[in-house]
């Protein structure tokens, strides 16, 4: 049944499903899976095999749920055949919550204690709908001084919330009530104070469609209601819904109908609805002495019992699916973020902008390593500017710096201008870098592990210096939220937004590939296979022996089995190694296959990465059967064998280098510049153009003549684009560009 459903949803062959399956549960990583069980799965890339997990958990935990249901349902002696096979047949954790909601161990209710009161069978009477006498009359059978139902009014106040409770508890009522709902109600949201000023004006007074609302403006809403600026509410067409209920409760006496069997299914939570509600019950006949308390306790169960939780769980939805578009957003941006193209073989100065406490200076070789640090203090309230201009002068001629690294923060506009003055006549350039989140890492404690001897200001300056020579391995070092690609993250669910992004940042780093030998502890907790304690294990073994000299040596680490080996060995580099294959993603799994194929290329294994040999005339299906290996395996290690030790980021454009200084007064309408994407939103694309304060591409002027669904489908983080300026309104700070030029 699993197997079935995931090839439904996917798209995907069911003996693809389950050979993934398999090799999942034998606790084989997304990475490897996708990287080096091809012939298996049929080529499943890993945004394909990480699906394909998150739903192979939901249904397991779907299987887990309707289990358990039945179980209950059975022991309490209430299991009937119609009521199991709804189970079975529920495709969701809703909906399987919607059947077991009339058997679940309660708290005390109305209708629970006008059981207790002994008003069941009253009740069961009023659904019946066949009593030919005043209702009344009945119901003086139910008084009972012991019971404490004193009055005629009572009993049948009592009946009522039992049918409320009944009604409420169908699962069949509540879908539909639930669909109905979020296809035909408004969501009003309103000002708590009008006169308070605040980012949420635009919604003071503000009414949509449920189902129209864009992702971004559900979590703004959010946001601000938890706030305490903003109230909102879901308006749903009440009187349709009653109308809906009466039509499905009440029996038409003109109809030939077996109402026992009717009001039976209705109190066993059973009964079968229409997918659709309509109003009005013209020419019908029911029964007058039980109509009206049937309406009153149709009216009292909806409002009282099913709408609070209908809008909720709806609010709730819309919710989670404005949340999983903004991670899937998010997810996309920090993926371009970390395959950003390294700066390489540069030295780079850091500068980490300050105003009280100065500018923090760090120099960087292009090993990564700190040669020197300062402070200077150019900026308000020192304005030491000829001192700095010494100071930085002396470091450039000193190291031979390549490049200046600027960090985007506070005070960055002012040292910008300071560096265009100071780099005049020298080959020196520099780079405006997104220091979002240096500060936290700077404040770490792997910060204060990888640099004892340095302050926080130091480490930042570090920190920026370095992700401009390798952005991945920097990044990795701090949470994926704090890295300034997203939007609304801190309110979302933190464990599924964690589970995303380190899926992302897992991704990246193994498609790149990591260099064993100088690797971080952060770096190598990402790689498919390890986790904290083997990654410091890794670490530790590199102190203690020096560096590895092969693959093989991984399994001297400390509790690095074979299994982890299997996992991780094809994804960690070594570049010193005696084995020119060490440096290729070809597994070592498949150095014996790798070999024979050169011997029969007439190949030397030392020419590979060094010579332009051709591997153009290979007959890829022929080889395949004589060395018996798969065929797609065999071309994933021919286009290893062509670039050894490749880095899928030297595709990427590399950051902007500039030589001089622009201010947001200094735009005009119609420039045209050349700028980088540094976010991506569902509304557009914000874009640094160099003035420190990022101008927004409309989704609407991302591209001429076409719809576009959503900016990704243009744009990137860290793509480099060319903009024209519509707009720039300096006292807001705000720029309005267009990339239709």
């Amino acid at each position: 049944m699993i197997i079935e459903t995931l090839s439904k949803e996917l798209n995907i062959k069911k003996w693809q499903i389950e050979a993934s399956i398999n090799l999942i549960d034998q606790g084989n990583t997304i990475p490897f899976i996708s990287r080096y069980r091809k012939e298996i799965t049929g080529s499943l890339d890993d945004e394909t095999l990480r699906r394909l997990n998150e739903r192979l958990n939901y249904l397991r935990n779907l299987e887990e749920k309707k289990k358990h249901v039945l179980l209950s349902i059975s022991e309490q002696g209430k299991l009937s055949p119609a009521i199991k096979k709804d189970v079975e047949e529920a495709e969701t954790l809703v909906r399987v919550d919607d059947i077991y909601r009339p058997f679940r161990p309660k708290r005390r209710t109305r209708a629970t204690i006008a059981k207790e009161k002994g008003l069941e069978g009253l009740a069961q009477t009023i659904l019946s709908q066949e009593i030919e006498e005043d209702l009344e009359k009945i119901a003086k059978n139910y008084l009972s001084e012991e019971l404490n139902v004193n009055t005629i009014q009572e009993a049948i106040e009592g009946a009522q919330d039992i049918i409320a409770e009944i009604i409420s508890e169908n699962p069949d009522f509540r879908e539909s009530i639930r669909r109905y709902t979020y296809f035909n109600s408004n969501i009003e949201v309103k000002a708590k104070d009008e006169n308070i000023s605040s980012q949420y004006e635009m919604y003071y007074s503000y009414v949509e469609k449920i189902s129209q609302i864009k992702n971004h403006r559900i979590l703004a809403i959010k946001r601000g209601v938890k706030e305490k600026i903003l109230r909102s509410k879901i308006v749903p067409p009440i009187d349709k819904i009653i109308s809906y209920l009466n039509q499905r409760v009440l029996i038409d006496k003109s109809e030939n109908k077996n109402s026992n069997e009717k009001s039976v299914t209705i109190l066993n939570g059973v009964l079968n609805t229409e997918n659709s509600i309509s109003s009005g019950f013209n020419n019908k006949e029911y029964n007058l002495f039980t109509k009206n308390y049937i309406e009153e306790s149709i009216l009292d169960s909806y409002k009282r019992l099913i709408a609070p939780s209908t809008e909720r769980e709806i609010m709730n939805h819309l919710i989670e699916k404005a949340e999983d578009k903004s991670m899937e957003v998010f997810s996309k941006n920090l993926e371009s973020l970390l395959l950003e193209s390294p700066i390489l073989n540069k030295v780079v100065l850091g500068w980490d902008p300050g105003f009280r406490t100065g500018c923090k200076i760090a120099v960087i070789n292009e090993f990564g390593e700190v040669l020197k640090t300062a402070v200077v203090f150019p900026t308000e309230p020192n304005n030491k500017v000829l001192e700095t201009k010494k100071i930085i002068l002396e470091l450039i001629k000193e190291f031979d710096i390549d490049i200046i690294s600027l960090g985007n923060g506070t005070a960055s506009r002012e040292s910008e201008q300071i560096i265009v003055d100071i780099i005049k006549g020298t080959d020196v350039k520099y780079a405006i870098v997104n220091e979002a989140g240096a500060s936290v890492y700077s404040a770490s404690k792997l910060a204060t592990f990888e640099f004892p001897d340095f302050d926080v200001g130091e480490r930042s300056a570090i920190s920026i210096a370095r992700r401009l020579q390798d952005p991945l391995a920097e990044l990795v070092k701090i949470d994926p939220k704090s890295i300034g690609v997203g939007q609304y993250q801190h309110d979302m669910n933190q464990k599924k937004l964690n589970d995303s992004l380190k899926s992302v940042v897992e991704k990246v780093v193994n498609n790149v590939g990591v260099d064993l030998n100088t690797a971080s502890f952060s770096l190598l907790t990402y790689v498919s296979g390890l986790n904290e304690g083997l990654a410091k294990n890794i670490v530790k073994y590199r102190f203690e022996n020096g560096a590895f000299t092969n693959r093989e040596d991984l399994l001297n680490v400390n509790k690095l089995g074979s299994k982890t080996y299997e996992q991780c060995a094809g994804f960690l580099k070594v570049y010193n190694s005696d084995n020119p294959l060490d440096i290729t993603t070809v597994h070592p799994e498949s150095y014996g296959v790798t070999k024979k194929l050169l011997k029969k290329l007439e190949i030397n294994l030392k020419d590979i990465g060094f010579n332009n040999l051709s591997f153009d005339m290979v007959n890829f299906k022929k080889l395949s059967v004589e060395l018996d290996v798969g065929e797609i395996t065999l071309k994933d290690i021919v286009n290893d064998l062509k670039k050894p030790g490749r880095d899928p980021r030297e595709e990427m454009h590399q950051p902007i280098l500039r030589s001089d200084t622009l201010s947001i007064e200094d735009l005009e309408e119609g420039m045209i510049l050349e700028g980088t994407v540094r976010n991506v939103v569902d509304f557009g694309a914000f874009v640094d153009i160099g003035v420190h304060q990022d101008g927004l591409v409309h989704i609407s002027q991302l591209v001429e003549n076409k719809f576009v669904k959503h900016p990704l489908d243009i744009v990137n983080v860290e793509d480099i684009v060319n903009v024209k300026v519509l707009e720039v309104d300096s006292e807001k700070k705000r720029i309005q560009l267009s990339m239709i030029i």
